[in-house]
C-alpha cells in the first residue's frame, strides 16, 4: 500500500517532527491536536479536536490513509480502534505492553498495517537487537541485551534527568512490570531492579530495568536464549533517588500526582543525548564471542532547526517504518513486529540514514 495523507494526533516534539519528515516525503500531512501550538509545521494543515468524540473523529480518519498516535500510552488504544474500524493504516511509538497487546488483536483482521511500538525504545533498539542475535550460529545465542538511556548533556540535581519525553510514559515504565527472559524462561519482574554499572565513551553510567523497552521480543525469542533484558542507562544515583519517590515516599500509590511534579520540577532540555548499548553473546564460525554495539545521538538540525536527540530518533523511527510500508518492504495489512523489520532496509530509507551518518558503525554492522 501508499500512504499519502497521513493525520498524525498530538503535536508535540514528536508529532511536530514527524510531520515534517513526512511532509518532506511528499505526503500531504494533517496534524490533529486540542488547540494550534508551535509545534504545528509550515504547510502542514492543522484541526483542532477532542478524539473523545468518536464520532467527529471517525470523520476525519475518513479522509487519511494512515493515523500515528503521538499521545500518551493512555490515550493510544482509542485511536488504534478507531483505525482499524475505518480501515487505515496505524502506527504509534508506545512503550505500553497491554495497549500493543490489544492493539495486536485488532490487527488479526485488519486489512491495512497495525505497526506499535515504531519508536526509539521499543522501536529501534528492537530491530538492532535482532539484527545483532543473528550474527551467530543457530541455536548458540546465550544472551541479548538492550541498554538506551534519553539523558541531559549537562546533567544537575541529584536525579540528573530532564523529562525531555512524555513524564506519564517514564512514570509508567518506573512502576509498571518487566517482560524478560531469565535462564531460558519467559518472566515478568519490577521495574528498577538488577542495577548494573557501565562505561560508555569514558563515562560511568547505571542502568536498571524499566517496562516495555523489548516490546514482543520475549515472545519471539522464547527458546532461542538464556538471557534477554532491557534496563534504562541513567547517570548515577537515579536509581536510588527514583526507590525513595515511589517507594518509601509512596508515589507508587499515586501516579499521577508524580507526573505532575516530574513536569514542572524536570522541564525537557533541549542539549540532551541518546545512547544505546546492545550486546549479545553466543557462538559465531564455532566459538563463544561478545559482540557489542554502542552508539551515541546528540541533537542534530533538522528542516533548518536544531532537533533534541530523543525528539529525532523517535520521529525518524516512525517515519522510516512509514517509508518502509510505502516501499513494500513490510506487510501491507496486520501487526508488524519491530524485530522483524530488517536493521538494513530500515537504514536505506531516507530517514533511517540519519541513524547510519550518525553512527557509522550502525550501517556496518
Amino acid at each position: 500500500m501508499k500512504i499519502k495523507k497521513p493525520l498524525i494526533v498530538g503535536m508535540g516534539g514528536v508529532g511536530g517532527l514527524l510531520a515534517t519528515l513526512l511532509q518532506e516525503r511528499g505526503m500531504q500531512v494533517t496534524a490533529l491536536d486540542r488547540v494550534k501550538g508551535p509545534q504545528v509545521p509550515k504547510g502542514v494543515r492543522f484541526v483542532a479536536g477532542d478524539i473523545g468524540d468518536g464520532a467527529w473523529f471517525a470523520r476525519q480518519l475518513a479522509e487519511h490513509d494512515a493515523v500515528i498516535s503521538c499521545l500518551p500510552f493512555h490515550l493510544t488504544l482509542a485511536i488504534a480502534r478507531a483505525a482499524r474500524k475505518a480501515s487505515i493504516a496505524y502506527f504509534d511509538p508506545t512503550e505500553d505492553v497491554k495497549t500493543t497487546a490489544a492493539v495486536r488483536k485488532l490487527a488479526q483482521r485488519a486489512h491495512k498495517p497495525m505497526i506499535p511500538q515504531c519508536g526509539l525504545a521499543p522501536g529501534i533498539i528492537g530491530i538492532i537487537g535482532s539484527h545483532l542475535a543473528k550474527k551467530f550460529d543457530r541455536g548458540t545465542l546465550r544472551s541479548l541485551k538492550l541498554r538506551v538511556g534519553a539523558l541531559p548533556q549537562h546533567p544537575t540535581g541529584q536525579l540528573g534527568y530532564a523529562c525531555n519525553w512524555s513524564p506519564e510514559g517514564l512514570v509508567h515504565e518506573y512502576i509498571a512490570e518487566c517482560d524478560v527472559i531469565a535462564e531460558g524462561k519467559r518472566q515478568r519482574i519490577p521495574a528498577l531492579k538488577n542495577e548494573e554499572v557501565l562505561h560508555i565513551n569514558g563515562m560511568e553510567y547505571e542502568a536498571f530495568t524499566t517496562s516495555g523497552g523489548l516490546g514482543t521480543m520475549t515472545e519471539t525469542f522464547k527458546g532461542k536464549v538464556e538471557t534477554l533484558d532491557y534496563k534504562s542507562i541513567r547517570y548515577p544515583g537515579h536509581l536510588a533517588c527514583m526507590r525513595l519517590i515511589l517507594e518509601e515516599l509512596r508515589f507508587r500509590e499515586n501516579p499521577d500526582e508524580l507526573v505532575k511534579h516530574i513536569r514542572y520540577a524536570l522541564p525537557p532540555d533541549d542539549e540532551d543525548r541518546v545512547l544505546i548499548h546492545v550486546s549479545a553473546q553466543g557462538k559465531s564460525e564455532g566459538r563463544w564471542q561478545t559482540k557489542v554495539l554502542v552508539a551515541q545521538y546528540d541533537p542534530i538540525i533538522i528542516a533548518g532547526k536544531l532537533r533534541p536527540a530523543i525528539l529525532w530518533t523517535t520521529a525518524v523511527s516512525i517515519a522510516a517504518v512509514i517509508e518502509m510500508v510505502n516501499a513494500g518492504a513490510l506487510p501491507a495489512r496486520g501487526f508488524v513486529r519491530q524485530e522483524d523489520i530488517p536493521l538494513l532496509a530500515f537504514l536505506k530509507t531516507e530517514n533511517g540514514k540519519l541513524f547510519a551518518k550518525n553512527c557509522p558503525k550502525l550501517g556496518k554492522l
